[in-house]
């Protein structure tokens, strides 16, 4: 079973469907990521899992206690620790007395408060600074506070939204690297809210891509891109080539078809999915940027070779970006950064087939 369980959960604001019966489940000691756009209901979905939020419908389970059917558990009776986007430190109080606020109000003994303070404290860098006021604290030691005072009642769930979305994108990639490796370590049960991808592939186990109220996608990070579920998941995860066409021959020995697009009458593209597959069906023909291959000659494959001309050409360091012309067609390519090709040059390119996919 579970550890939590999210049963057709509903939830409407005014006209506004925030929550449209979502199904979840989440295993014990997992870090699960709710990633999609502004107003997908990631955040709400957070909050009725707090007790923030009461929904109209459906139930949630956590380790085996129903929080809504059975009477309307409150936030405080849920053994979660929630982490907010704005850190929500208490500026008049120390480091140590924001961290052991819950403690206070459960009335745990003296010496047990401080015990539990310094053990946490250890645990988010911040050993020494207990002392210091919040406006005495960079952006990231205030999360570090944050993250404490969420862990320091020993919480079954810990819920952080958006806890890094204020900080500079250096300090963003370090603490993502240590609120994964903190959760791994204490084991506790994790619910993450992001809009940022790279962030919720980098920490998830599973992440879960919401769009419009709705889970359209569950997976862990490399199935989720490799394999997503339709073009809304394959533009929001990473980068994609996305080619209009239709559906023009199947080939079924192959697990594939032929696809008319603006490139070509016969593109060959692989289909997971048997029912885009058949004929006369719109679909796109998809392939990442990295997954597309660069010739000054003509190669040796057969089929999805096509000549283009190179538009742009953008530096990234380590890789660049050429922004090639097919019939009129745009195709971002990322190449090493060594390719001595340049603007207005005509080149070569092989969509291998294994690596194109249709998304409807």
């Amino acid at each position: 079973m579970a550890f939590i369980e999210i049963q057709n959960l509903f939830k409407r604001f005014k006209n506004v469907v925030a929550i449209n019966r979502i199904q979840l489940e989440i295993n014990k000691g997992e870090m699960l990521t709710l990633l999609g756009p502004s107003g997908c209901g990631k955040t709400t979905t957070l909050r009725c899992i707090a007790g923030l939020e009461k929904p109209e419908e459906g139930d949630i389970i956590i380790d085996g206690q129903p929080m809504l059917s059975q009477g309307f558990v409150q936030p405080s009776k849920r053994g979660i620790g929630m982490v907010f986007q704005n850190y929500a430190v208490w500026p008049h109080m120390k480091v140590f007395n924001n961290i052991v606020y819950g403690l206070k109000l459960q009335k745990i003994p003296r010496p047990k408060i401080r015990e539990r303070a310094q053990q946490v404290l250890e645990l988010v860098g911040l050993a020494g600074l207990e002392d210091r006021y919040p406006s005495q604290l960079s952006g990231g030691q205030q999360q570090r506070v944050a993250l404490a005072r969420a862990l320091v009642t020993n919480p079954k769930v810990l819920l952080l939204d958006e806890p890094l979305s204020n900080l500079d994108a250096k300090l963003r990639e370090e603490l993502r690297f240590e609120i994964k490796s903190l959760v791994r370590r204490m084991g506790i049960t994790a619910v993450y809210v992001t809009h940022d991808q790279a962030e919720a592939m980098v920490i998830s186990d599973r992440i879960a891509v919401m769009e419009s109220g709705n889970v359209v996608q569950i997976g862990n990070p490399q199935d989720i891109y490799k394999k997503p579920a339709n073009r809304f998941v394959a533009d929001f995860i990473g980068t994609m080539n996305f080619m209009s066409g239709e559906v023009v021959a199947v080939l079924a020995d192959r697990k594939a078809v032929s696809v008319r697009t603006a490139f070509s009458d016969r593109m060959v593209c692989m289909t997971p999915d048997s029912a885009a597959a058949a004929s006369g069906t719109e679909v796109y023909a998809s392939i990442r940027p990295e997954d597309v291959e660069v010739f000054a000659e003509p190669p040796q494959a057969t089929e999805n070779v096509f000549k283009g001309k190179i538009i742009h050409k953008a530096y990234l360091g380590n890789f660049l970006f050429f922004f090639v012309s097919v019939n009129d067609t745009m195709i971002r390519v990322q190449v090493p950064h060594h390719l001595p090709q340049e603007e207005g040059q005509e080149i070569y390119l092989f969509l291998n087939p294994q690596k194109c996919m249709i998304l409807t």
